[in-house]
């Protein structure tokens, strides 16, 4: 029984020694690495609270950022979707982080509230990737 003991306690542990713990901020999905604003940056709000956003990077490059659900006007986040949700693609993760982008008027604080969203991401991977 002892011996049986040490065995399932050994096996426990070599299976969470190779695990880095998650804080679901960074994911893999399709080959690509997915960083998730939702947790890191609660606390940045547009007009009617948080806009949290995905990044996808593949090969250190932004292939596309996605905003996820939010409770901001959609007549608001079309404009700003179509504005600047594409203005980090194609950049390298470092390029992408520095890009001064310009907020579209008539939804500001949307607009800002997605460009920080963005840099605090880019922020987050560039030092835990």
């Amino acid at each position: 029984m002892k011996k049986y003991f040490v065995l399932v306690a050994a096996a426990l542990f070599l299976m969470s020694a190779g695990k880095k713990d998650s804080d679901g901020v960074i994911t893999k999905e399709d080959g690509r690495t997915v960083v998730n604003t939702t947790t890191i940056c609660k606390s940045i709000e547009g007009y009617a609270g948080p806009v949290p956003l995905k990044i996808y990077i593949k090969k250190n490059k932004v292939e596309k950022v996605e905003l996820l659900k939010s409770n901001e006007t959609p007549k608001y986040v079309a404009k700003v979707k179509k504005a600047i949700l594409n203005a980090w693609d194609g950049l390298t993760v470092k390029e992408a982080a520095k890009k001064q982008v310009d907020g579209v008027t008539g939804a500001t604080f949307t607009s800002e509230a997605m460009i920080q969203n963005v840099q605090k991401g880019l922020e987050y991977y560039q030092k835990n990737k």
